[in-house]
C-alpha cells in the first residue's frame, strides 16, 4: 500500500511544533537544494542541524556525520537523499526518538513511512517544508 505524500494536518503539526531539524545531506554547498531549504526554515525560527559524512558547518550550525552523532534531541529528520537511500533514515530517526520524518520532493518509501508512524512519528513524504509552508506553516 502506498501512503499518501502527506496528510494537511501532518504538514501543519511538523511546521509548528518540530524546532530542530536534522537535515539529511546538507553540506556547505549553496548549488543543492539543501543548502537553500535549510536557510529558509533557520529564518523561520527553526535549528537546522547539518547531517552530512564530511560533517560541514552549514549557516553557522555544525554539522554531525550521522543523527546518533547529535548530542540534544532532534524533532524533525529531514531526507535529502535517493528514495532507495532513505528508508534507513527513517528508522535512524525513530531510533534517536525524532517527533516526525520528512522527506522531500521526489524522495518516496511508503515502507519507512509505515514503520515512523507505527512507532509514532508524523511522516511527509514528496514535499518540501519551503514550498508548504506558506499554506501551512504557523503565522509569523
Amino acid at each position: 500500500m502506498r501512503m499518501t505524500a502527506a496528510e494537511p494536518d501532518d504538514i501543519r503539526w511538523i511546521l509548528a511544533h518540530c524546532h530542530t531539524w536534522a537535515i539529511i545531506g546538507l553540506a556547505d554547498n549553496p548549488a543543492r537544494p539543501a543548502h537553500g531549504v535549510a536557510r529558509f526554515l533557520q529564518r523561520h525560527g527553526k535549528r537546522i542541524v547539518p547531517v552530512h559524512p564530511n560533517a560541514e558547518t552549514v549557516w553557522g550550525e555544525p554539522g554531525y556525520a550521522s543523527l546518533a552523532d547529535i548530542p540534544f534531541p532532534v524533532d524533525c529528520v529531514d531526507v535529502f537523499r535517493r528514495s532507495a537511500d532513505a528508508g534507513p533514515f527513517a528508522d535512524q530517526a525513530i531510533a534517536i526518538g525524532a517527533r516526525a520524518v520528512w522527506f522531500q520532493l521526489d524522495v518516496i518509501d511508503s515502507a519507512a513511512g509505515q514503520r515512523a508512524t507505527s512507532a509514532g512519528l508524523r511522516f511527509v513524504q514528496d514535499r518540501c517544508p519551503a514550498i508548504e509552508w506558506p499554506q501551512f506553516g504557523p503565522a509569523a
